[in-house]
């Protein structure tokens, strides 16, 4: 099979961890979120927002459960949206947002290219936030009539 010559199609792949631009072009920017261990739910302690601009997720494979925290410089309440592979999930500017992924999760990303840390702040979660940040996850990944876990004891 002859491959295409590149000015006329570009294939790009990301298979290892975390997060990777793929492609620039004017102002946006595609890129692939994988598993990292970091967006595990027990390891998620902060939430981001995009200052100048929405984000857009589609999940590809594997599960997403996408976080969005209302508040404006703080979060004061927490969401969770388990994405449906296929289904386009816009984040509004400026809302407060986190992930956690499955081993073999793949998350299409859409934003502006000039999305940066410099207009993109972070904000720690309370350890109250934490444990219900898990205990919303767990809730998730818990099919139809499945017990719930123990709120005590996380099991």
């Amino acid at each position: 099979m002859t491959s295409v010559n590149s000015a006329l199609l570009e294939i790009h792949q990301h298979e290892g961890l975390s997060y990777k631009p793929l492609v620039d072009f004017a102002d946006w920017r595609v890129a692939v979120l994988n598993f990292s261990p970091d967006l595990l739910p027990e390891n998620l302690t902060r939430m981001q927002r995009h200052n100048e601009t929405d984000e857009v997720f589609v999940l590809l494979q594997g599960q997403c459960i996408l976080f969005v925290g209302e508040g404006q410089e703080s979060v004061t309440r927490i969401h969770a949206e388990d994405l449906q592979p296929g289904t386009i999930y816009n984040v509004k500017q400026a809302v407060w947002h986190t992930h956690a992924l499955s081993p073999d999760a793949k998350v299409l990303v859409v934003e502006n290219r000039d999305t940066t840390y410099d207009n993109s702040p972070f904000t720690q979660l309370s350890a109250e936030q934490h444990r219900e940040l898990i205990r919303l996850a767990a809730s998730l990944r818990q099919g139809p009539g499945t017990p719930q876990p123990s709120p005590c004891c996380g099991n």
